[in-house]
């Protein structure tokens, strides 16, 4: 079965050039997590820690409510079929956000009006790609 990722590495998704923000915005808390919410969690509380990969594959077993010792199958099925990146996610789109992936393709978040997310955006050495728009 191939499997398809949705990692990057040495690269910078920058926040979407319709974006509403100005600066990095938490996601509002719901009763029941967005997925938004969800990728924000796992990211902030554990920066280069996972990959794009760990973050969707997670937010969607939670979203499932798969037990962990469903995800190494649930995983293979799941990546045996393209899914989008974190291009598209809410927190390139909508909430601010620029997520950096490092030599090893794990992330990491930075507002867009911080001095790392400049940083990133000005170095040469760093692939940078926009996140997806909002509207057409």
């Amino acid at each position: 079965m191939k499997t398809h990722s949705t990692n990057y590495f040495n690269t910078l998704i920058e926040t979407a050039t319709d974006t509403k923000v100005v600066k990095g915005t938490v996601p509002p808390s719901k009763h029941n997590k967005t997925v938004a919410e969800r990728q924000y969690e796992l990211i902030v509380s554990a920066p280069y820690q996972y990959t794009s990969d760990d973050i969707i594959f997670q937010v969607y077993a939670e979203r499932k409510d798969l037990m962990p010792d469903e995800y190494p199958l649930a995983r293979t099925v799941f990546f045996s079929r393209g899914q989008a990146c974190l291009r598209a996610s809410p927190l390139t789109k909508t909430y601010g956000y620029g997520v950096h992936s490092n030599s090893e393709g794990k992330v990491a978040l930075y507002g867009m009006e911080t001095e790392e997310y400049q940083k990133f955006v000005k170095d040469g050495n760093t692939k940078k790609v926009k996140a997806m728009k909002s509207s057409k």
